[in-house]
């Protein structure tokens, strides 16, 4: 016993005052085992107890289960609480509270029933703990047992027992008897304030969460880190840019900004409210940033469009060592989709499959639609039956994906799949069901998916379904139908309903309905189809009307968004612009370009000229039409990446028809796959062909 006591007192300070029979010090020990969160540390107490001789009883019992349990070690806190034979209330609220804190909350609520089986009587500290678990469980019922119990024992007055009802409410979402228990407790602290506040936060009523922390300060309780992070969300679900400045000023007065959950939900806030600047200025002043962090600002770029960055971002956290999970992940993938950058996804794929990702489905389903909207659908196909568990979102995205790609056979096929199956469509799935329709022009199919999707599956029809119908109709050329279909919606229709038919308009040479509907999207004040309008009228040579569109532009400060396409070589972004001349490789590519024209001119390729949409000479046209956005990046492309390889571009408009039928002659000349992603549809280019079938 003495040389153990001189060890102990030698290697750990903690024991400096351990002496051999010494009362006092034993008690010291005991004390000392509630500030330990360290196992070595408390498993070296415990040894001390066992060798000393000194009996276990219920005091020190309860000190060494909360150790262990603040520890993260419930088996050892197990071990010593079932070798004590007459437990009472303290040491079971010890071993219950040390599961729901460790998240054993099945373990915590049986520990809680075996407790009243042997007749021991809950008191105010038995029912948090119990409360919480039920929290994390979800078990709105066997919380409604606990409150019972509760308000039977009159402990419903107890400050603690108060909030952690109203937690339990709230995440059961059951706002409304949160509140009420809220508004029955005769005192409230921070704690109280906050688990209402998140628990509005949580459950999208963001304005009364809003209103909640306004009143909170009449009240006069100061909101903590916790209270400014969970009513953060609330500003960015309004994008409420000015009252989340608000919040951040008083985090800021009262030093909160550096918490690093406080930090995250600031992050977030602007992020969501549009303001990436200030989401950026402020993930680069946090001291400590975690994989919520990265996932902040990594989905703001991707949501605000800037994808590069995205990226950027994305291999910077893969340098500083921060492991990944699936949401950060799942959050990434879609801008190597909206950049058609095939080879970052696949290394993000792999990068995946390193950390044991693959299999969740948030993932996988990102990973799908990933390569879909890289038009790679062989690899989205193999991902689709790779996952062990899919949701209706794995299905969608399988769906879209072939609708997208040209394969409409493809996605109704997977459809009857799914309609045999357990998952039931949602209204997303018909959207991309009558989108595949219609980019096939499959009239008939279309309008019955249409009526099966309201009258078998009960899904009233949203302002996207009603835009495809529009779409499908109109491109199969049936105009009259389409607006005699916008006619009779119930819902009054907007910008993107016109602005389908206005496309088929123009597609069709209607001059008249186009001016038309035009002229219902001008009341709209929608901006974007002023361009398709001068388009429809410089198309049928009416510069007159054509003039007037740009004058009416003008007067209003609207501008064209030029033609764009752009081109991943490398893990390299290169944007070319309608026209540009900025590019360092742009004489080169010119040369490539006119090889290739006197290449199709003698196969008998005439560029169309209707498609150079300005009131110039026809040769001006036809250099016009060679300075297409497409046409350079293509080139480029033929410049700098393998012979034999796919090239692969997306462009911010619609592929013009002479770019269309000039991709295909391309693609049969220099025996290279073609693919372009444009606003509408992919259209995969192969030994003279489209997936499209000239139908786009």
């Amino acid at each position: 016993m003495r040389i153990f006591c001189r060890w102990m007192h030698e290697f750990n300070p903690v024991f400096s005052f351990v002496t051999v029979n010494s009362a006092p010090a034993h008690e010291s020990v005991v004390d000392a085992l509630r500030n330990i969160k360290s196992l070595p540390q408390g498993r070296q107490m415990h040894a001390y107890f066992i060798i000393s001789g000194i009996e276990i009883d219920n005091v020190i019992a309860t000190k060494l289960v909360s150790m262990y349990a603040r520890c993260g070690n419930l088996m050892d806190a197990r071990v010593v609480f079932d070798k004590m034979p007459n437990s009472n209330v303290y040491l079971w609220n010890a071993m219950i509270g040390g599961y729901a804190r460790n998240g054993f909350c099945k373990e915590a609520l049986k520990l809680y029933h075996q407790m009243q089986g042997k007749g021991i009587q809950p008191d105010s500290f038995t029912f948090p703990s119990v409360l919480k678990a039920c929290s994390s469980l979800v078990s709105l019922q066997e919380g409604k047992e606990i409150h019972d119990l509760i308000v039977r024992v009159g402990a419903e007055s107890n400050i603690f027992v108060g909030s952690a009802l109203v937690d339990m409410y709230a995440k059961c979402n059951r706002i409304e008897d949160a509140h009420e228990v809220f508004d029955k407790m005769s005192q409230r602290d921070v704690v109280s304030w906050n688990a209402m506040i998140a628990g509005y936060a949580q459950s999208g009523h963001c304005d009364e969460a809003l209103k909640l922390f306004r009143q909170m300060g009449v009240e006069g309780q100061f909101p903590n880190s916790i209270t400014v992070a969970s009513v953060l969300p609330a500003c960015a679900h309004f994008a409420d840019l000015r009252q989340g400045r608000e919040v951040h000023a008083y985090i800021a007065r009262n030093g909160f900004e550096w918490n690093v959950f406080v930090g995250n939900a600031l992050v977030d806030m602007y992020a969501k409210c549009g303001s990436m600047e200030d989401a950026q200025q402020l993930f680069d002043k946090m001291s400590e940033r975690d994989v919520v962090s990265w996932t902040a600002i990594i989905t703001g770029h991707v949501q605000d469009g800037s994808c590069y960055e995205a990226l950027r971002l994305f291999h910077e956290m893969q340098r500083e060592g921060v492991k990944p999970d699936s949401v950060i992940v799942a959050s990434v993938l879609p801008a190597c989709g909206r950049l058609v950058s095939l080879q970052q996804g696949r290394e993000i794929h792999d990068y995946i499959v390193r950390f044991g990702l693959e299999l969740d489905v948030v993932v996988g389903n990102a990973l799908i639609d990933m390569y879909a909207k890289c038009g790679v659908m062989e690899t989205a196909l193999h991902q689709f039956h790779k996952m062990h568990v899919r949701d209706v979102i794995s299905w969608n995205a399988i769906i879209a994906g072939y609708g997208m790609n040209g394969h409409a056979e493809h996605a109704l096929k997977f459809f009857s799949q799914m309609q045999e199956g357990d998952i039931k469509p949602n209204n997303v799935t018909f959207t991309g069901v009558l989108s595949a329709c219609s980019h096939a022009g499959l009239l008939d199919e279309g309008m019955q998916y249409f009526d099966t999707m309201r009258q078998d599956y009960y899904i009233e029809p949203t302002m996207d379904h009603y835009t495809c119908i529009v779409d499908l109709l109109g491109r199969a050329g049936c105009l009259d139908e389409a607006h005699a279909f916008i006619q009779k919606m119930p819902l009054e229709p907007d910008a993107g309903v016109w602005g389908a038919l206005l496309g088929a308009c123009r597609i069709h040479s209607n001059l008249t309905l186009g001016i038309s509907t035009a002229e219902r999207l001008l009341e709209l004040e929608y901006p974007g189809h002023y361009v398709l309008l001068s388009n429809i009228y410089a198309a049928a040579g009416r510069w007159d009307g054509v003039g007037k569109v740009r004058a009416m532009m003008r007067n209003k400060g609207i501008k064209k968004n030029p033609g764009c396409s752009w081109i991943n070589v490398k893990n390299k972004v290169h944007t070319f612009i309608v026209g540009g001349k900025s590019h360092p490789q742009l004489p080169e590519i010119y040369a490539v370009l006119d090889n290739l024209a006197g290449k199709m001119k003698e196969i008998g390729f005439v560029p169309s000229r209707d498609f150079a949409l300005h009131d110039v000479e026809e040769e001006e046209k036809e250099q016009i039409l060679c300075g297409h956005s497409e046409k350079l990046a293509v080139a480029f492309g033929l410049m700098n990446t393998c012979p034999g390889s796919p090239i692969r571009i997306a462009k911010n408009l619609r592929v013009c028809g002479d770019c269309h039928i000039a991709m295909k002659i391309i693609s049969r000349i220099v025996s290279r796959e073609i693919i372009v992603r444009d606003t509408n549809r992919f259209h995969h280019f192969k030994n003279g062909f489209c997936t499209c079938g000239d139908y786009w």
